[in-house]
């Protein structure tokens, strides 16, 4: 499917050390297989189940790696959309991976996302009101969210209804707990902040005294510096054929046309950029066909793709993938839990509930895909 093209894409154009990584991609004419970097330590959000609330030192170290590997993101032009605990896992070490890019989206310039989608509990206001809006505001929402989880084992906006809870981030009141400390209280105020236009970017987020303070916490793990150069190529016979369709993959490159005419453009453009970038992603790490492998029974092995030094094996449609989460809803409006409300009163915290949240939709790319994909009775709450 498109969206599987697009996070292979989306994993190949970002490299950092809080990313997870993709070794190589295989398919059969079913399925597609993504071979990810292996991390040991599971999902944040059973950490979090775990431990109860951790402590503000503890909380900092995730965080400031979160914001590390999202500025990162931001700086290549992607969104990831669907931030919360149960994507980021952990390694042997307790270090964050960010994993699960199949909602992001690149957002070239100025241009505003449409697709309402994530999850309700970390999902910002605008984008549950259904309008267009800013990826990048959106996803410092949902890592304000992601804060306050992780300092007080609860999320601030909860309910076992889903049009309640709705309504509730809505307006974008919730109850601080008096045990944050108070410039951690400010910031958390400036990331859960409805308005999107106030609410802190990732550049501000970075330059804040919670952020700064703790002079003798590890900092963040920074990623190889990339310097690619830019050129002008020549004629279309020099683009290469993998990463044109990488490219076209990402969703805001459709128009093969428009694409290779900015390509060949002695401008420099955001096309140009990512095109470089992903070019020398595979000069870096060619795909060669596995050797030495035993015979193979099965009717249809996955086969290792491959770079391909001609155009014969474009334009054949890829197989699915098939493992996305989409939200369901009964018929009185609640959500059908993934993973049901895990009462945390054995951690000393009362009435702390702290669920696995749920996916408003799967992150296709027109607003009219997107609108058929969300289960009607969300749709009309959204409204």
């Amino acid at each position: 499917s498109l969206q599987v093209e697009r996070e292979i894409a989306i994993l190949k154009l970002i490299e950092h050390p809080h990313v997870l990584k993709l070794h190589d991609v295989y398919e059969n004419k079913k399925y597609l297989y993504l071979v990810l970097e292996h991390v040991s330590g599971g999902e944040l959000f059973d950490y979090l189940v775990k431990k109860g609330r951790l402590t503000p030192k503890e909380a900092r170290k995730f965080f400031r790696q979160i914001i590390s590997a999202l500025d990162f993101c931001h700086s290549h032009s992607i969104c990831h959309r669907d931030l919360k605990p149960e994507n980021l896992l952990l390694d042997e070490k307790n270090n964050i991976r960010i994993a699960d890019f199949g909602m992001a989206s690149l957002q070239v310039g100025d241009s505003l996302l449409e697709t309402s989608c994530g999850s309700p509990h970390y999902a910002c206001p605008e984008v549950i009101r259904g309008e267009k809006y800013d990826g990048r505001k959106a996803d410092a929402w949902s890592c304000g969210v992601i804060l306050f989880a992780l300092l007080v084992g609860a999320l601030p906006f909860d309910d076992d209804n889903l049009r309640n809870l709705l309504e509730k981030v809505k307006l974008g009141v919730f109850h601080m707990p008096h045990f944050i400390p108070p410039d951690c209280q400010n910031l958390l105020r400036g990331m859960i902040e409805v308005d999107a236009g106030k609410r802190l970017t990732l550049e501000q987020i970075q330059k804040h005294t919670w952020y700064l303070a703790g002079k003798n916490e590890p900092e963040p793990e920074q990623p190889v510096p990339r310097k690619v150069a830019i050129r002008t190529l020549a004629a279309a016979e020099e683009i290469d054929p993998d990463v044109l369709e990488s490219m076209h993959s990402l969703g805001c490159f459709r128009d093969k046309e428009k694409l290779t005419k900015d390509l060949l453009s002695e401008e420099e453009n955001q096309e140009k950029m990512i095109y470089f970038l992903l070019l020398d992603r595979k000069e870096r790490y060619p795909s060669q066909e596995d050797q030495n492998l035993p015979p193979r029974t099965e009717i249809d092995p996955p086969r290792k793709r491959v770079d391909s030094p001609m155009l014969s094996r474009h334009g054949k449609r890829r197989p699915e993938r098939k493992s996305m989460e989409v939200l369901c809803v009964t018929e009185g409006g609640s959500p059908v839990p993934v993973r049901r409300a895990i009462d945390m009163a054995t951690h000393g915290q009362s009435k702390s509930v702290f669920s696995k949240s749920l996916d408003i939709t799967n992150a296709n790319c027109s607003k009219e895909e997107s609108f058929q994909s969300i289960p009607v009775s969300l749709l009309a709450m959204m409204t």
